[in-house]
């Protein structure tokens, strides 16, 4: 059995400090970081290992991306995949000595309108998304957990209204498409709403917000999915939704899992 925890950080530097609080109270055995802004070499490692977490596998580049995965038991390094080929550190795998393999993912936001013919950035995004689902549909995971933050919300109750948040990014019917053929295409699971089928459930809230917990238009951007085959032995699905009002918070709080593997 193991607990698996995905969080974009927004700078694993900057917060170094919740990482490692976080850690001590929670205790997941693999935790997946997103948007570390950091060189591999500058990741805060010591204060980590300090609290058991000897094993990293990641990927950097000097103040954008960057995904890392910090692990209590043994993983080795299982590569990464320039997704549409944007040279950004958006995807590193791990695997684990049960044979399982973590793909940690930071899918572009894709910028503020949704239109690619205007907005490049939506572009680069529905790219990555369709190279997602070519790389599924041609070597299709098995034994595999994907986790990070997709930047998209695809269910109507992933969001605090579906009906304004129509034509926003992150939940506009194109990106949810996009997404959810990637997902069949890898016949991937997503764990959270397995266990946590009905209802409102948000992992992220605007920096915007004066009060987010109170005004709660929050979005499910961040994702653990599993394929198939192990799908059925996650239990125990999480948001850690008190973690967004902690001091300097990240805008995204960790969502959690475990895996009866």
């Amino acid at each position: 059995m193991f607990t698996i925890a995905t969080w974009n950080i927004n700078s694993v530097r900057l917060r170094e400090g919740l990482v490692a609080r976080f850690l001590a109270e929670e205790g997941p055995d693999v935790l997946c970081l997103q948007e570390c802004k950091s060189p591999v070499d500058l990741i805060p490692v010591e204060q980590f290992r300090a609290l058991g977490y000897h094993h990293m596998v990641a990927r950097g580049q000097k103040g954008y991306n960057g995904v890392a995965i910090l692990s209590r038991l043994p993983i080795t390094d299982a590569g990464d995949r320039d997704y549409a080929q944007l040279g950004h550190a958006r995807h590193v795998a791990a695997r684990m000595e049960n044979g399982v393999t973590i793909h940690n993912m930071y899918i572009p936001a894709g910028g503020d309108i949704a239109d690619r013919e205007v907005n490049e950035k939506f572009g680069q995004k529905l790219d990555f998304l369709t190279e997602m689902r070519d790389v599924f549909h041609t070597d299709r995971p098995t034994k595999s957990i994907m986790v990070g933050d997709f930047n998209i919300a695809p269910r109507e109750d992933d969001v605090w209204s579906h009906k304004q948040l129509l034509k926003v990014v992150s939940h506009t019917p194109v990106e949810v498409e996009h997404l959810l053929t990637a997902q069949e295409a890898g016949d991937w699971v997503d764990v959270t709403r397995q266990d946590i089928p009905e209802g409102l459930l948000y992992s992220w809230w605007s920096y915007r917000a004066k009060d987010w917990d109170g005004a709660d238009k929050g979005r499910r951007l961040d994702h653990i999915w599993a394929t198939r085959d192990i799908a059925q032995a996650a239990h125990g699905s999480r948001v850690l939704r008190p973690l967004r009002g902690w001091e300097k918070p990240s805008d995204h709080v960790p969502v959690m899992a475990r895996f009866d593997l």
